[in-house]
């Protein structure tokens, strides 16, 4: 037992529990004095046992309270006075609180035996912040565990392996540094001491019967972890390296840069096994943690570990996150993802976090990086551990792993690994650091040898490894190097790195979209319908239903399934969602407050007004047999950006469930644009991840101003791959969809799980049309036989009379309609473009041809000309359908629209003008 111990068991332990003195809130590093500008109140019997002051004569006893309070302050303030640094910049802190007399102690035996087991502990190579954590019994586990893993010893062989791990990570930059001087591969120079941390995670992995462990990292080190740790193949790398592809022959797709390269592996440690998956990333650093969340949720639910909701996950499937430092503390995404790592339906368990801490960031310094003292401090703000470890000491990270793993373990929390390092070249290998950090580098250059080579001289000289053992570790790896090198120029890539990451039995499942169009039956057997439908709207005898929803959602909708007709467009969305659930498909829609709808429109989520308690009524379907899917309502928090990437996790890791996110406003998309550029728009292009997660963008001029209008179509059509000179066709990246009536979207979402390939959906969805007496549609809309239609034909009883063709797309049309009946007009057709990518070419042109008449033909659009559809399918008229727009809609505008109300009744009354002129 050390002194420390014996020190606490010698106190009253429930005053030490209770302990949160006055002196521990001092943080006077630069003053004598406390923040709060008086000094702890000192006897002056404490300095001398035999003085009488006004308080009586000072007992032993009275001292221990002191001598906690010095204890309290190694916890707390440790980490100031750790030495984290391996290139020796940081200044040194003088922490007052940590010395003995600051509390009155004389130096004792046993005062000088407890400080020195605390500096041991929490002042040597590792700094542990747990004092800001709420809950006093993770305080007191952290005390515990950390001061017993500190006091062990690495054991000979676990340093051997890491001593070769950092090694071969070493060696391989030294060997492409020489074969290919100009290529960025960011390499782990520097930071070599990472690789033991992520070995020892993988280790225990292993040993705690974890099935898979989904990682991300951003590009520093990442192919040194790759090549040797991950099995990813050198031939593979430095093919890449030499220009060619990644990806097997014959495959569609761009690849991605080198530094995102991507692996899937099993490890075996001790006769157990771990898959590892290093999950692709874009280079918007920090972008890929939501995703490896939501990915890891995903297989979490795939595996039935964990039920819905609750957060409740086990250990079969782990989330290890890796940051750098700059953006940890510069990219918001990051809070957003910690926001959400305790929140319902978005919770797994608690990430692992590794911060690669090179002390720079691209080329600012840390000091001018950010305004805390530490880069890890924002995992504060959700109240979890932090580990601060200086990179020279591999053994300390190996004990930081061990402690982090058993926290994650026992609290299923996260929880953040902080390994200050250094880049031994500038941002990359070209790069010249002394333009800007002059005094760093040369600290760095003046470094006696690696961290690898260091650490094995001191195993040499311990006995630990042999000298002729390292070297000839050295020869073998440089060999089997050479050799791939050699090999490099006939290699070709036999299956994509990361294409089953789906799963291989999902991935399977899946096809490859074709360059032909194609229609799916997804009506479903009326009695089905009425069935869950009625079932959608069921409520507990028990439950206390608000009774505006008794009247306008549960007896609206029952009556409208009675009669068939004047469906709306919850109800047709409740009816998809419902019908997948009957097959056995679970279901997801997740979003601001998704559960309610922002327009009170949805209600799949009912809440007892008595006993505040949730019931979702289609997790109750009663079906026959009991095998319905799961719906997830998640109401998420206030973010879009890392719940929308979150989501495409979500659906990369179930391709086999329907996932919704869905936008308060359209307009709110543009938080998450990011993700929508660089994972959902690009996915299976770059990494051949099939996702078909739907966006669900609410969206129509309504005069609700700038922020509210306008889900910005024309970006999400700039960002699709579809050609102006080709026809329709399944394979393109996503559909972008302007539905009009309720029968669309229930044919629309159940299109996205029954056809055996995925695409992102895009939504324009209506606000308007959610209760708009005229949107609505009827069962037999939904019946076997009928489907999604790309274009929807006007109902005039003359096509021959037609000389007017408008061609319009979303809530729009019902404007245009109305119009024309109130004008009577006998001779213009108004067209619907539902489905605006794929374009509908052929279907147009079957239009066209019906109308044979129509001498004129026009576009028409709420939104501004910069805006909406026109740019995009105005040339694909002219190329593919073989006929010349003319414009009618808004003029250009800086904002998505205007915020005044009296202009936008203007532009309404010139809208229609417009059209009907002539």
């Amino acid at each position: 037992m050390t002194s420390l111990m014996l020190c606490r068991n010698q106190c009253n332990l429930k005053y030490f529990q209770r302990l949160v003195s006055p002196l521990s809130s001092f943080r006077g590093y630069h003053s004598r004095q406390g923040v709060y500008g008086f000094k702890p109140q000192i006897h002056a019997s404490h300095t001398n046992n035999n003085a009488e002051g006004k308080e009586g004569k000072f007992h032993s006893q009275d001292q221990n309270p002191n001598l906690l309070r010095l204890v309290e302050a190694y916890h707390r303030y440790g980490h100031l006075k750790a030495a984290l640094d391996p290139l020796h910049l940081q200044d040194t802190h003088n922490v007052p609180e940590l010395s003995p007399l600051f509390y009155g102690l004389s130096d004792t035996e046993q005062t000088s035996d407890v400080v020195l087991q605390l500096e041991k502990m929490y002042c040597s190579s590792t700094g542990v912040e747990f004092m800001h954590i709420e809950s006093l019994e993770e305080r007191e586990w952290l005390i515990s565990e950390h001061e017993a893993i500190s006091s062990q010893e690495v054991d000979p062989v676990t340093k051997k392996e890491i001593a070769e791990a950092m090694i071969i990570s070493q060696n391989f930059d030294n060997f492409v540094g020489s074969k290919f001087p100009t290529v960025k591969r960011y390499g782990g120079e520097g930071a070599e001491s990472c690789i033991p941390f992520y070995r020892e995670i993988f280790k225990l992995a292993a040993a705690n019967d974890v099935q898979h462990v989904f990682m991300c990292m951003a590009h520093r080190g990442r192919l040194n972890l790759l090549t040797g740790m991950l099995n990813c193949p050198y031939e593979l790398m430095f093919s890449k390296m030499k220009g060619r592809s990644e990806l097997p022959v014959g495959t569609k797709g761009i690849g991605d840069v080198l530094s995102h390269l991507t692996s899937v592996t099993k490890l075996n440690f001790d006769g157990k096994s771990v898959s590892v998956t290093m999950l692709p990333n874009p280079s918007h650093l920090e972008a890929a943690n939501p995703f490896t969340a939501g990915r890891v949720r995903a297989e979490q639910q795939r595996i039935q570990e964990g039920d819905y909701g609750s957060g409740n996950m086990g250990d079969r499937v782990i989330c290890l996150q890796v940051h750098g430092d700059a953006a940890i503390s510069g990219q918001g995404v990051v809070q957003e993802t910690l926001a959400f790592s305790q929140v319902p339906h978005f919770a797994v368990g608690g990430s692992l976090h590794l911060i690669v801490n090179n002390q720079v960031g691209y080329t600012t310094p840390a000091d001018r990086g950010r305004s805390s003292r530490y880069c890890s401090d924002i995992a504060k703000s959700i109240g979890v551990p932090i580990i601060h470890v200086n990179g020279d000491d591999p053994d300390a990270v190996v004990r930081a792993a061990r402690l982090a793993w058993n926290y994650r373990k026992k609290f299923l929390r996260d929880i953040f690994v902080d390994v200050l390092c250094y880049r031994r070249w500038g941002h990359n290998e070209m790069d010249e650091p002394t333009f800007t950090n002059p005094v760093m580098y040369s600290a760095i250059h003046s470094r006696g040898c690696s961290i690898p080579d260091a650490y094995c001289r001191k195993l040499i000289d311990e006995g630990v490894l042999e000298k002729e053992t390292h070297q000839n570790l050295l020869t073998t790896h440089t060999n089997q190097m050479s050799i791939a090198f050699k090999e490099a120029d006939s290699y070709s890539p036999s299956a994509s790195p990361s294409y089953s990451q789906v799963g291989e039995q999902q991935s399977k499942a899946l096809k490859t979209a074709t360059g032909d169009i194609t229609s799916w039956d997804t009506g479903v057997d009326l009695d089905v319908l009425r069935w869950v439908g009625a079932r959608s709207v069921h409520i507990p005898s028990n439950f206390s239903l608000h009774p505006t929803l008794k009247r306008g959602h549960v007896d609206a909708r029952l009556n409208k399934l009675l009669t068939g007709t004047n469906l709306d467009w919850s109800t047709a969305e409740s009816l998809a969602i419902a019908s997948l659930l009957y097959q056995g498909y679970d279901c997801r829609i997740s979003g601001q407050d998704v559960g309610r709808g922002t327009f009170s429109q949805r209600h799949c989520m009912l809440v007892d007004q008595q006993s505040n308690e949730v019931y979702i009524p289609l997790n109750d379907l009663g079906t026959p047999d009991g095998s319905q899917g799961h719906l997830e309502v998640a109401n998420s928090i206030l973010s879009e950006e890392a719940v929308l990437a979150f989501e495409y996790g979500n659906s990369v890791g179930r391709p086999d469930a329907l996932c919704i996110w869905e936008a308060q406003f359209g307009d709110f998309f543009n938080g998450a644009q990011i993700i929508i550029d660089t994972f959902v728009t690009s996915g299976e292009a770059k990494w051949q991840l099939q996702s078909g997660l739907v966006m669900v963008l609410p969206h129509g001029f309504d005069g609700a101003g700038p922020e509210h209008s306008t889900c910005r179509i024309e970006r999400f059509l700039q960002l699709t791959d579809s050609r102006e000179d080709i026809a329709d066709c399944d394979d393109i990246n996503m559909q972008v969809v302007n539905p009009t009536t309720p029968a669309q979207i229930f044919h629309l979402l159940r299109r996205q799980v029954i056809r055996p390939f995925r695409k992102p959906l895009i939504v324009a969805g209506p606000k308007l049309l959610l209760r708009f007496p005229a949107a609505v549609s009827t069962l037999q809309d939904l019946a076997p036989g009928t489907s999604f239609h790309p274009v929807l034909d006007d109902t005039l009883e003359s096509p021959a009379d037609v000389q007017r063709m408008i061609f319009v797309s979303g809530k729009h049309y019902y404007a245009l309609n109305q119009q024309r009946q109130e004008k009577g007009l006998k001779d213009v057709a108004i067209i619907r473009l539902e489905e605006l990518c794929p374009f509908p070419a052929l279907g147009i042109q079957k239009l066209v041809a019906k109308y044979s008449n129509a001498k004129e033909f026009i576009w028409c659009q709420e939104e501004p000309r910069n805006g909406g559809a026109w740019n995009f399918i105005e040339p694909r008229f002219r190329n593919v359908v073989g006929i010349n727009l003319r414009y009618s809609g808004r003029p250009v505008l800086a904002a998505p629209a205007v915020g005044i109300s009296a202009l936008h009744k203007i532009e309404v009354t010139n809208l229609m003008k417009d059209i009907f002129s002539g």
